[in-house]
Order: structure tokens, then C-alpha cells, then sequence
């Protein structure tokens, strides 16, 4: 079997397709909240915390070098940890949604629970089984 058609087969399964929309459809979802955490959320974080941006929070490991002129010979080592804040926040969310949405989900595809069968039915039963024996 040539390349070609084992590639045909492979992508026309229909788990493969499904995958496929799924990464599309999440992907979306990711510029979806990221958007939401980044002209919502943050801002009222950064309400709260007295204005303090989150994407501009470093530490200093390294001064920038400066020579004699004043003219820059390497710039300052900053160890840039509000962006991985940010980018922890956005995966937080992401992941109540979608906590949010498979509960519920599940709630709707939950098969109704059996009627309880009538106690005549469950005797009937009984001594059809009884007489088998």
C-alpha cells in the first residue's frame, strides 16, 4: 500500500476528523479567553493590586552595562515572570470552562434513571426464574 492512500485512510477516519475540529474549535476558544483575561481580568487584578500590570513584572538578575558615554553595552538580564503569571491565569480559566461545560454536558447526556419495577412484576419474575430451575 503506497503512502498516499495509507495518508487517504488514516485522515478519513472519523476520529481523525474529529480531533481535527476539536484543536480548531479549542483553538478559538484559547483566543476567546485570552482575550477575556487580557482586557477584563487583568485589568481588574491590576485594580485590585494597586495598578500593578502583570506582563511588566520582572526581577533584575543582571544591571544593564553601561560604558563611560552612557551608551549601552548589554542590556539588563530580567528573569520576566508576569507573563508566565498571565499566561497561568489564562490556563486557569480555560480550564473552569471547560470543567464548566463537560459538567454540564454530562448532566444533559446522563441516561434517565429506570423506573422502579412494580413489586407484582419483580413476584412474576420470581417464580418464572423458580420454575426454570
Amino acid at each position: 500500500m503506497g503512502m498516499v492512500s495509507e495518508f487517504k485512510e488514516f485522515i478519513s477516519r472519523g476520529n481523525v476528523v474529529d480531533l481535527a475540529v476539536g484543536v480548531v474549535i479549542g483553538a478559538a476558544f484559547g483566543k476567546i479567553v485570552s482575550s477575556l483575561v487580557d482586557g477584563i481580568v487583568m485589568p481588574l487584578v491590576g485594580l485590585a493590586t494597586g495598578g500593578v500590570k502583570f506582563g511588566d513584572l520582572a526581577v533584575t538578575l543582571r544591571e544593564a552595562q553601561v560604558d563611560a558615554a552612557g551608551t549601552e553595552i548589554a542590556p539588563a538580564l530580567l528573569l520576566n515572570y508576569g507573563a508566565f503569571l498571565q499566561t497561568l491565569i489564562d490556563f486557569l480559566i480555560i480550564a473552569f470552562a471547560i470543567f464548566v461545560f463537560l459538567k454540564a454536558y454530562n448532566r444533559v447526556r446522563a441516561p434517565a434513571p429506570e423506573a422502579a419495577t412494580p413489586e407484582d412484576i419483580v413476584l412474576l419474575r420470581e417464580i418464572r426464574d423458580s420454575l426454570r430451575k
